[in-house]
């Protein structure tokens, strides 16, 4: 029998990581919620199992997630699960391998406890608040790059302005592209544009607990269960490369909010 709360939700992220495994490369429904944004029924079946089995296990906390109706109730819970179901669903529609199910639990507005289940990466990621980051049972520490010209960052192709940086291999899941840099193998991973909560969760407890630093593609601290569910990017980072990034991000940064 398992101790704690993070052991159980371990335990449910790898059962709906299992789940999502045996449905993986079958056929199955898929669709676009809207153009570009890919959803396929194995992401709702996931959903349901999850709120099933996290709500039993906190029935006083909020919830938000991906693929369920967003309700205004979470916004009065001290503390809320926060849930991409499958995070990377093109590479899971692809066959590919680079997603994972991600929960995190926030409580007043930070996260506690991160677990990320990448099953046909044989990867399972997990962090609790003051207790450290892990990938299985090996603890992660980020990298101690103190130079930002060289800088790994999981990217497909790197745009002209940063050249001097070294794209390595990128999950389409951005979860996963951020505990690489808990794992230290990447650098860097930013976005520059609005993304949602259930995104980044519990990979930011994830890095933070490696000792990377991570804020919104500004530089400010990021907070969870807002209003809206959505911070404008994120930055995860070595720590001692952190400002520089910031720095070199924020014309860039600037202009798309503007365009906004």
């Amino acid at each position: 029998m398992t101790d704690t709360l993070s052991d159980r939700v371990r335990e449910i992220a790898a059962e709906a990581g299992a789940l999502a495994l045996s449905r993986w490369r079958t056929d199955f429904r898929r669709w676009e919620k809207s153009p570009g944004n890919p959803v396929c029924e194995v992401d709702i079946e996931i959903d349901r199992l999850l709120r099933d089995r996290l709500g039993t296990l906190l029935p006083d906390a909020g919830w938000l997630s991906e693929e369920t109706k967003d309700n205004a109730d979470r916004l009065g819970a001290a503390r809320v699960w926060v849930v991409d179901p499958i995070d990377g669903t093109r590479d899971y529609i692809r066959g590919r391998e680079g997603w994972a199910v991600s929960i995190a639990l926030v409580d007043h507005g930070r996260p506690v406890i991160g677990v990320l289940d990448a099953p046909a990466r044989d990867e399972h990621w997990h962090a609790e608040a003051g207790k450290g980051s892990y990938r299985g049972a090996h603890r992660l520490t980020a990298s101690a790059r103190s130079e930002l010209v060289g800088a790994r960052v999981p990217a497909d192709q790197l745009p002209k302005a940063d050249r001097d940086l070294v794209a390595v291999a990128k999950p389409n899941s951005i979860a996963l592209r951020i505990a690489m840099v808990a794992a230290g193998e990447a650098d860097l991973v930013a976005t520059v544009r609005w993304g949602h909560e259930w995104d980044v969760a519990a990979a930011v407890l994830i890095a933070q607990q490696a000792g990377a630093e991570v804020s919104d593609a500004l530089g400010q601290p990021l907070r969870f269960n807002a209003p809206e569910a959505r911070a404008f990017g994120v930055l995860a980072t070595a720590p001692a490369i952190h400002d520089a990034a910031v720095a070199r991000l924020a014309e860039r940064a600037k202009a798309t909010i503007g365009k906004g």
